[in-house]
């Protein structure tokens, strides 16, 4: 054996103990009920925007069921980008609160209410979502103080509305504006392997309906499903507590 052989040799070992050393002691951590908690079935999620109001308010904290629609590229903090596809993939519904990054830029996370599958035509006329060529039902409700959600003095009022898509899902959207900038919109048709997505403040959100801010979402891009509020401050940092419970 030349020295060459042995220098190589008798610094390989080390190295390689160092990595069996180092995965051993990983172990504990990697299985421990924390970690599996976070990384495989919920992971917690702030909101920071009024885009979501009135279903998720500033100040609200909730949980994202990773499991949902299985696991992809942005499933885990620092995945390679290489990763494609997502394992035990599942489709949401219509209606789904869901985590998700942008294909226009995936640095940021964005929560937004599923409106659209693959082959699904959508529509706003007038401020009323349009579901391949049948408008969704909506029934007004009285008029609440905006507070910040409309971005207009204190005295300001809002619309609501109770939205229910033909898959039973039933929400409140809010109505700030009649006749806002994207309250009539050209028929997008969602492509394959995307989906559709508003925030439920209608007229104060960037979403799908902007294809140059968000447009179309690739499945891939799907980090887990809104379930529950789990913790939730008001303006003033004091807890809010009728605010927690299931999402819908």
């Amino acid at each position: 054996m030349t020295t060459l052989q042995q220098t190589i040799r008798s610094t390989a070992r080390p190295r390689e103990w160092k990595a069996i050393v180092v995965l051993i002691l990983l172990i504990p951590v990697l299985w421990s009920p924390p970690f599996l908690f976070r990384f495989f079935l919920y992971q917690p999620f702030n909101i920071p925007s009024g885009s979501m109001t009135p279903t998720l308010v500033v100040g609200d904290y909730v949980f994202a069921a990773k499991y949902a629609y299985g696991y992809g590229r942005y499933s885990f903090p620092f995945a390679p980008s290489w990763i494609s596809g997502r394992f035990r993939a599942a489709d949401p519904e219509h209606g789904d609160v869901v985590v998700f990054r942008s294909s226009k830029g995936t640095s940021a996370d964005y929560v937004k209410r599923v409106v659209g599958l693959p082959g699904d035509r959508i529509q706003m006329r007038k401020g009323q979502l349009i579901l391949n060529d049948r408008p969704v039902t909506r029934v007004p409700l009285k008029e609440v103080p905006a507070g910040s959600a409309c971005g207009t003095d204190d005295g300001a009022k809002v619309k609501r509305w109770r939205e229910t898509l033909p898959s039973g899902a039933s929400y409140i959207t809010y109505d700030c504006v009649d006749n806002g900038y994207l309250d009539n919109t050209d028929v997008f048709t969602v492509p394959p392997g995307h989906f559709f997505a508003l925030g439920d403040n209608r007229d104060n959100s960037s979403d799908s309906r902007l294809m140059s801010v968000m447009g179309f979402i690739p499945m891939d891009n799907l980090i887990g499903k809104v379930t529950r509020i789990i913790w939730s401050l008001d303006e003033d940092g004091e807890p809010h507590m009728e605010r927690l419970g299931k999402v819908w």
